[in-house]
């Protein structure tokens, strides 16, 4: 084809998060909050959780690891889109944006995955909690939250590597702040027929197979709940899951909106996708700490003893 850029040289630019330009020093100021907000939030989480043997349990190593990936998947975009706003320069290489695209991935199923280990882990707690501390022992839980990095891993190298095939004309404009699969393949010249196939199939299992699992953990959660006699007991079960199942909800939501959903290529549509996007990229990411530490009384006081001892360490020197 004619007009082919065959080679890995060239760069693609970003449509951002606005076109409009008086907007884009609010965008900046409001997205640079979100992320310093989201990566002190998720961290006092993981040191919390490290620094308090009450919260050594599969249940706050799993609420750990998914901080850290949200840490991971918000610093994969968030930092990019900011140099480009403050800078005004959209453009991405082509190796970043296939880097960018990989780790996106990684971190982003990884979210899936951990969640839908979480909801595994409050399925063992209620519904057999005698056995317990045999299935969900600490070898297995590392075991599982291994898998899942191996498997986000495999899944988001199959996705990049079929990227290579792909070749792009001389409108390498992609509508998004960030390269994501979908609008990639808007902006390339080759045939990705077999992308979209695989998009559709793998995608699909990756975000479905999880969901419906958690759907089911808690539909045998609540079957559980509904079962215990005293009305504090089923307070207290229902509020382990609450929170999770909070987060399950919104991030599943605006997941599905943005890969499941067909779209057109209208700019209202464009603008759509990106509000869609922002959701799981960056609010999620964002309220996750507030939403497990706020219904959370042991994430409360660990919180407060972390931040306590700190205060304490200072005013010691």
């Amino acid at each position: 084809m004619e007009g082919r850029n065959q080679t890995n040289s060239f760069d693609f630019l970003l449509w951002g998060l606005s076109e409009q330009p008086e907007q884009q020093h609010f965008l900046f100021l409001l997205f640079l909050w979100m992320y310093v907000v989201t990566v002190a939030g998720n961290l006092l989480i993981i040191l919390a959780i490290g620094a308090d043997t009450h919260l050594h349990t599969p249940m706050y190593f799993f609420l750990a690891s998914l901080s850290c990936a949200d840490i991971l998947f918000t610093s994969t975009t968030v930092p990019k889109a900011l140099a480009n706003i403050q800078t005004q320069n959209r453009s991405i290489s082509y190796a970043g944006c296939l880097a960018q695209l990989y780790f996106f991935l990684t971190f982003g199923d990884m979210d899936i995955f951990l969640l839908a280990t979480m909801a595994y882990d409050r399925y063992v707690a209620i519904c057999h909690p005698l056995h317990y501390p045999t299935i969900m022992s600490l070898r297995r839980c590392i075991l599982m939250v291994t898998a899942c990095w191996t498997l986000t891993s495999l899944v988001a190298m199959t996705h990049t590597f079929l990227m290579f095939r792909l070749s792009f004309c001389s409108k390498k404009i992609i509508p998004d702040f960030f390269c994501d699969l979908g609008p990639l393949m808007k902006v390339s010249c080759s045939d990705t027929h077999i992308n979209e196939l695989v998009l559709i199939f793998l995608g699909g299992a990756v975000i479905l197979i999880p969901f419906i699992l958690i759907l089911v953990s808690y539909i045998h959660i609540v079957s559980a709940v509904l079962r215990v006699r005293s009305a504090q007991g089923r307070l207290k079960a229902f509020s382990t899951c609450g929170s999770h199942f909070a987060v399950v909800a919104l991030f599943f939501g605006t997941v599905i909106r943005a890969y499941l959903c067909p779209s057109s290529s209208s700019f209202n549509s464009v603008e759509e996708d990106t509000a869609a996007v922002v959701m799981y990229t960056v609010v999620t990411p964002l309220l996750n700490p507030f939403i497990y530490s706020l219904r959370n009384k042991d994430m409360k006081g660990a919180l407060v003893r972390l931040l306590r001892g700190k205060v304490s360490c200072l005013w010691g020197q």
